[in-house]
């Protein structure tokens, strides 16, 4: 226990007279140091020293508690291990950051029982305030030897045997509600608190501050039982004040939707994210396993669901829908060779549309030089992709470096190179495309000051791009959501990463419901093919909003 100061009134002394009578406080003159120790004292003859050797042992007894030393405690007593341990339990459940016992000299009495001292006892107590009371103990005599007789009620009065003194929460931490007002159990984006009652990851963490303002002072001081725990009485009462609730954007049913889906990807990792187009609003985050914040925080190569960003290019260089192209087996980067998954083509005479539903790198791949430039980058900018959100949580917000070379930009025309990007992002960029303008992911409405902000799409891009996820789902990669309602648009991705041969790929969906205003995408890390894999997945969450 740190910073004890504790001290005894050390001027005690008596005026005459026999038994029976109060002790003065004249005839014994002590120095005190600061800490509370004695320098030296004038001892008196017969019963005075007696009752001055009694009055030391107690006073032993006292300076021994009030410095946190509860064996030393227990030694001066006719009951060393029943005194130390209630000492020990008293000052470790109440924590005092200070404490001083004075003894009360004037009340000094001796009696055929013993020489009985009475004491104040002061403590600050951490989030209880001060706690002040009075109690007294008896010395006697045993064989030769001053010792303290004790029983429970020396430690404090209304302590019976069996019982100690501990603390009460009376105000409770506040609460992160979902957007119902109930409490939120999603773990990875709640985070966690430690023994102590702090914050140490998630939202528990970030908002340390909110969650236990005016929690100061709010527990109070009570006995209990050393069993059971049990209360039996308040010795103070502290007024209840909670710390301010967290309310979220969750939606407890979308949520629920989202870790369900999870369930299909087994022992893999991965994430779900929903988002409201209209408005921004998190309807969803689920990581599994549980602990890092995947859906928010994990930065991955998007691979093709960054071709909705690619595609945004090429509509504003003057490309359409059906503007006829060529989807080869390969694509060839100075000496670099880029493949179609399967190494599939698609016949003379698709079009772009045919490309962005297929999912065709070699025609991306191809046509590199239309997005050259700060094209690429420009349109991420109508996603907001690299920027800085202001969400309510830690977030990874993307990262579009300029390509370096030409083989970089063919790698960033199909989400490859160095492009990286969250569920959370991806999940924007699928809202973006339904809305047409970038309405910033917010998960904490009233703790967002700064939200980014982003050129709306074109109209006529948008149009086509919403034309062409939906061809994804009717007849390309995205046939996994066939036949789901609500009129689903789609866009697979399936993105490379490390250094196997083959490289190992993530799984990716990203899409939005053309008849709800919900958005989402899906990961799964090491997860296969976004189509094959991330496709069943998202069609399993779909479902599970019905």
């Amino acid at each position: 226990m740190s910073d004890h100061n504790y001290h005894g009134q050390h001027d005690a002394g008596r005026r005459g007279g026999g038994r029976g009578r109060r002790i003065g406080c004249a005839a014994v003159v002590l120095a005190v140091l600061a800490g509370g120790g004695y320098v030296g004292y004038t001892k008196l003859s017969g019963p005075d020293r007696d009752v001055t050797a009694a009055t030391e042992r107690v006073r032993e007894f006292l300076d021994a508690w009030a410095a946190d030393a509860a064996a030393e405690a227990g030694r001066v007593t006719d009951s060393p291990e029943a005194a130390s341990s209630l000492v020990e339990s008293v000052m470790t459940n109440l924590g005092p950051e200070r404490t001083v016992i004075r003894v009360d000299e004037a009340g000094v009495s001796e009696s055929e029982a013993g020489v009985t001292v009475p004491f104040e006892v002061s403590m600050s107590i951490p989030e209880a305030g001060e706690l002040e009371y009075a109690s007294r103990a008896t010395a006697v005599e045993r064989e030769g030897e001053w010792l303290v007789d004790f029983d429970s009620p020396v430690v404090h009065p209304d302590l019976e045997s069996g019982q100690t003194l501990a603390l009460k929460t009376v105000g409770a931490r506040g609460t992160i509600l979902d957007a119902d007002g109930e409490e939120l159990t999603a773990a990875s984006l709640t985070g966690t608190v430690d023994d102590g009652g702090r914050g140490v990851s998630g939202l528990q963490a970030r908002y340390e501050e909110e969650l236990t303002r005016g929690l100061t002072n709010t527990r109070s001081v009570v006995i209990v039982d050393r069993e059971s725990n049990d209360i039996a009485s308040y010795v103070t009462e502290t007024e209840s004040r909670n710390g301010e609730d967290i309310r979220t954007t969750i939606d407890p049913r979308v949520q629920q939707a989202a870790a369900l889906a999870l369930e299909e990807i087994g022992d893999k990792r991965g994430a779900i994210v929903a988002i409201d187009p209209t408005d921004g609003d998190i309807l969803a985050a689920a990581s599994r396993p549980g602990g890092m914040n995947r859906a928010f925080e994990g930065a991955y190569p998007p691979g093709s669901t960054f071709k909705v960003v690619t595609s945004t290019a090429l509509l504003k260089s003057g490309m359409a829908p059906d503007t006829v192209v060529e989807c080869p087996k390969f694509a060839r980067v100075n000496g670099q060779t880029f493949e179609n998954q399967d190494q599939f083509t698609l016949p003379e005479g698709s079009t772009f549309r045919d490309s962005f539903a297929h999912s065709c790198n070699t025609f991306f791949v191809d046509n590199r030089e239309k997005v050259s430039g700060t094209a690429l980058r420009e349109a991420a900018g109508h996603y907001g992709v690299g920027a800085v959100w202001d969400v309510g949580a830690a977030t990874y917000d993307g990262s579009v470096p300029d390509p370096e070379t030409d083989n970089e930009l063919a790698a960033s025309t199909i989400g490859q190179g160095r492009l990286l990007a969250s569920p959370l992002v991806m999940a924007s960029v699928a809202a973006t495309v339904k809305e047409g303008s970038f309405k910033q992911p917010v998960l904490v409405p009233d703790q967002v000051e700064d939200a980014h902000s982003a050129p709306p799409l074109p109209a006529d891009v948008a149009a086509s791009l919403r034309a062409m996820m939906r061809a994804t789902v009717t007849e390309g990669a995205g046939k996994a959501l066939s036949g789901i309602p609500g009129e689903p648009h789609a866009k697979t991705g399936t993105a490379e990463y490390g250094d196997a041969v083959p490289p190992a790929t993530h799984a990716w969906m990203i899409g939005y419901q053309g008849t709800s205003d919900i958005a989402w995408s899906v990961l799964i890390e090491d997860g296969g093919s976004g189509g094959k894999d991330a496709g069943p997945v998202a069609a399993a969450f779909l479902r599970g909003l019905d």
